[in-house]
């Protein structure tokens, strides 16, 4: 029967540990490496869409939502304004022609967010400021959309 002293058992036992070390990083390296292919998988999958040419709200916001920072135009009429709008918007009435006549006057390299009561007169407006060579203009719907959007709260003057 072979003797084994005490130092070849503490040699055996050390090897042992220094190979289930091994296994153990091999094994946390695998899970690192699927856990940030899976997130990568699934950022790619959520950035990408099968649009079938059905529009949903939480496509608008999400793109909403990546939008930079913007100038907000409010283009219902003074009145409406009044009663409520987005902190920080401007005014343009597009049915009296203030979005028309300010035109000219707005840096058409800035980014602009587009907001009315309902969604129709913005939608307008926006049409109106591509055509005029703006190229950064987003159409945020109606009034609660847009605080909503842009994170912003609706106040009165």
């Amino acid at each position: 029967m072979a003797h084994v002293s005490e130092d070849d058992h503490h040699t055996e036992s050390h090897s042992e540990v220094t190979n289930t070390s091994r296994t153990l990083t091999g094994v946390k390296t695998v899970v690192q490496r699927v856990g940030v292919a899976l997130l990568l998988t699934v950022g790619v999958a959520a950035c990408s869409s099968s649009n079938s040419g059905v529009e949903s709200s939480d496509t608008t916001v999400f793109d909403i939502a990546l939008i930079p920072a913007s100038k907000v135009i409010d283009v219902r009429t003074a009145t409406e304004f009044s009663e409520g709008h987005v902190k920080g918007a401007r005014n343009l009435d597009i049915q009296n022609g203030d979005l028309e006549d300010a035109l000219a006057s707005l840096d058409k390299e800035a980014a602009y967010s587009v907001y009315c009561r309902s969604g129709n007169r913005s939608a307008t407006a926006v049409q109106l400021m591509r055509n005029a060579g703006f190229i950064n203009v987003v159409d945020l719907g109606a009034l609660e959309e847009a605080a909503q959007s842009l994170s912003l709260p609706i106040v009165t003057n």
